[in-house]
């Protein structure tokens, strides 16, 4: 009798606890708005076939760098103007969200499970593990983030799977530190002692004690990072090692209008937008999200 009755009391309390920590995210108005902004942009890249107006990679040097609507020359049917091949900038952006949120995405989530394990390997295990996840971590932070991935774009050359494995290559690093120092913390409290005096394996303990309590932390350092991925393969593109034409991306299409930044601005200037609405709205949704969701923060 008074089991599903403590039950159902502590489902209601955790209940609040979600409706608290929600109310508390929705009143940060900025982290709400950046939010909305991030999930605009994921549906546009998702539903980017049914929403864009043309074929991004329809040229039509008729429409040779047609300037905006609001300029003369502009018409309604292509809002944001061409590009120097006549090409939409508007349907450009819309599919080069597509490139930014998917390696986004992929290189977080590669880099997440490699650093996972990793740290956990090592601060759980310590000793020898520990000393060689530690130097080689400590040997690829010595590198700037850019040159590193240049030089490895140097080395694969340009394309969609190779930017994502050289940014995965250091990226993981990241991961590691959060972890390592969390399972270091972790590995002495009563639960994992506990789990140990009843045999419990290694394996068990680092991923049914350590790793569901050291995931909030992991979470924050996952989304924010995204937005560092975004600007890192937004720059490789820029510099022609990224993802090669025809494929749209928010770099090569800033890199395509540096040539004409005096007679048609527009065709650099909408994608450099589109990186920093996208970059800044998801560091302060991340933001706001830690602040609501983290307890240590109550």
């Amino acid at each position: 009798m008074s089991t599903p009755a403590l039950g159902a009391a502590n489902e209601a309390g955790q209940e609040s606890i979600l409706v608290i920590n929600l109310r508390k995210f929705r009143r940060d108005r900025f982290a709400v708005v950046s939010a909305v902004t991030v999930v605009i942009f994921i549906l546009m890249a998702v539903f980017a076939p049914l929403v864009t107006p043309h074929d991004p990679y329809d040229t039509d040097l008729l429409r040779r760098l047609q300037p905006p609507v609001w300029r003369e020359g502009g018409e309604w049917s292509y809002p944001l103007g061409c590009d120097a091949l006549g090409r939409d900038l508007l349907s450009r952006i819309i599919y080069g969200a597509r490139i930014s949120i998917f390696i986004g995405v992929a290189v977080v989530l590669l880099a997440t499970v490699v650093g996972t394990l990793a740290g956990l390997a090592a601060g759980f295990l310590g000793g020898i593990v520990d000393a060689v996840i530690s130097r080689i971590v400590d040997t690829l932070l010595g590198f700037p983030y850019l040159i590193f991935a240049i030089g490895l774009m140097g080395m694969m050359g340009p394309g969609l799977e190779n930017i994502i494995l050289a940014l995965v290559y250091k990226e993981w690093t990241i991961s590691c530190r959060v972890i390592r120092g969390e399972t270091l913390a972790a590995r002495e409290l009563e639960y994992v002692e506990a789990a140990r005096a009843v045999g419990a394996s290694k394996a068990h303990i680092m991923t049914r004690e350590i790793l569901p309590n050291v995931l909030s932390p992991l979470i924050v350092v996952a989304t924010t990072r995204m937005a560092t991925i975004i600007i890192l393969e937004a720059s490789l593109s820029f510099l022609g090692l990224g993802v090669q034409p025809p494929l749209a991306s928010w770099g090569s299409m800033v890199s395509d209008g540096r040539a004409f930044l005096l007679e048609a601005w527009w065709v650099s200037t909408f994608p450099g937008i589109a990186i920093f609405l996208l970059v800044v709205s998801i560091n302060v949704a991340s933001q706001g999200l830690r602040d609501a969701f983290d307890p240590r923060l109550r």
